[in-house]
Parts: C-alpha cells; structure tokens; sequence
C-alpha cells in the first residue's frame, strides 16, 4: 500500500464512484478499479460495497479512510514543510483549560496577523488525553503543566504559573490545609494537574479536606467561590481578566507549592517550522 493508492481509493470515495473519480484523476476507469482492486487483495477486505449505481463504503473502507485522509493531509504537509521554512498548514494545538483562557487569546491573534498561511486550531482538554492525541499524532503541540519524559517528545519551557488559594472575600487568612479542612473544595478532574498539587499540598499537611467538588471550567469555580460555595487553587493568571475579584480573597501558598512550568511539546518526527514558530510567539509574550 502507498501513497497513490490511498489517493486513488479516496478519489473514488468522493467522487461517489469509479467513473467520476477516472475522470478526476484523468485516468481511465479501468485502471481506476485495477488500483482499487489491487489495494483491497493487498488488505485482505472489501472496500466498497454496490448500491444499486452507487459503490458505498464497507466498514473495512470506513476505517481506511480516516487513515487515508490523515496520512495523504500530513505527506503534503511534509513536502511544503521541506520545501521552504514559512510555517504553512494546519497547526492542531491542544491545551489546559486554564491555559487557553488566560494564557493565549493575545498570542494567537499575533500568530495569526504574522503566520496567515497557517491554520491554527485549538482543543482543551485533560492533560494526559491531550498527551496521547499528541503522541497518535491527532494533534502537532500541546501547552502543559508539570514534568513531561517522554522520549518521542520535545519541549519548551513557555510559562511559569504561580498557583494561589482563592476563596470569597471575607475568608480569614489561609496558612495551612489545616485551615481548610471544614471546607469544600472546588477543583477540576483528577487529571488537572493544579488538583494533583493541590492534593498533594493537603497530603503534606497531613489532613484531607471534607468535600471536594468537580467542576468543568474555571468561570464556574470562581464563580462559586465568589458566593462562599468554596475554595479553589488556581494559576493566579486566571484571575487577571475576571471581572469580579473584588468578591475574592487571594492566599498564597509556601514556596515549594507555588509555582509550575507549563511546557510546550511536540513529536521529535513532527514538521518543526510552525511549532517553533509558535514557540517563538509564545515566549514573546
């Protein structure tokens, strides 16, 4: 199987045929199903299946094209990448929550005005599924908190957050977990890596808080911190464009809980223009 028989079996696919795709591929239609029958004896499956004048995909030819798609989009990806150093393409970036809220409104639009030949798109999601999108190439870079030792990765370091305990207004001082074991605490999932040092903040002092609340963004969680629904550790840049503060109290954590790195990273296979020219963005910032 090559790259022209991928090409070919995808023609067919969105042409709706073999004749259409002949004509798109100006080949004749013999050779058309020739390729075609040749990729699926080499596959060991059928490929299409006839409806009445249509050929429609099998299960087999469903799956196979996810993979001709993504495997055709990134051979042409890699021929403009060795071509010239202008970063070009789609540049599919993933990144915390609390990242992409505080963090990169400013320079993805500075990306954009600078790099307008590239697509960028961006994902929130959990850090470690965005680890494995990036390692099944399903994304090109992601903005992380936290050690990263994957060999197949590199990294940049881009930012360096400080974490802070937000509570409402008139929360008396907090000096310790101690001081917060009779209240809940607001967090995202378990793979945040801001709950982990939270978590691991407690487990040093020894106690557990009493109730922990799962919540899906940070607008949420400050907004119920606001109305003393709780307490939450968040980076401080988080807070920086929330237009409430005055309804929260910042508390500072000791020295070895304060702060975390978040890293750019990206496959050491992947095409390096755009990604470095983002990091060069990012560190501009």
């Amino acid at each position: 199987m090559d790259l022209s028989d991928l090409q070919v079996f995808r023609s067919v696919v969105q042409a709706g045929g073999v004749l259409r795709a002949a004509e798109v591929l100006h080949r004749a239609q013999s050779s058309v199903t020739a390729r075609i029958q040749e990729l699926e004896r080499k596959l060991g499956v059928k490929l299409f299946v006839r409806e009445g004048r249509r050929l429609q995909l099998s299960p087999s030819g469903r799956i196979l094209l996810g993979y001709a798609d993504r495997l055709l989009d990134l051979a042409s990806e890699a021929a403009s990448a060795v071509r010239t150093d202008r970063p070009t393409g789609v540049l599919r970036l993933g990144a915390m929550e609390s990242t992409a809220a505080a963090r990169l409104p400013e320079p993805l639009d500075r990306f954009h005005q600078r790099y307008p030949e590239v697509a960028l798109e961006l994902y929130s999601a959990d850090p470690r599924d965005l680890i494995k999108q990036l390692l099944n190439a399903e994304l090109d870079a992601v903005l992380v908190a936290g050690p990263l030792s994957d060999p197949r990765l590199e990294m940049q370091d881009i930012y360096e957050e400080e974490l802070v305990i937000v509570a409402e207004a008139r929360h008396a001082p907090i000096a310790s977990p101690k001081d917060l074991i009779k209240r809940t605490m607001m967090t995202f999932h378990p793979g945040c890596p801001h709950r982990q040092r939270l978590e691991e903040w407690f487990a040093r002092g020894h106690v557990m808080p009493e109730r922990v609340v799962e919540a899906g963004s940070y607008h949420l969680i400050l907004g119920c911190v606001a109305v003393g629904m709780g307490v939450a550790l968040l980076p401080l840049s988080v807070l920086e464009g929330y237009a409430e503060k005055d309804r929260l109290s910042i508390h500072r954590l000791p020295a070895r809980f304060r702060t975390v790195k978040t890293r750019l990273a990206w496959r050491r296979d992947a095409p390096h223009a755009k990604i470095l020219a983002l990091a060069e963005v990012l560190l501009a910032t």
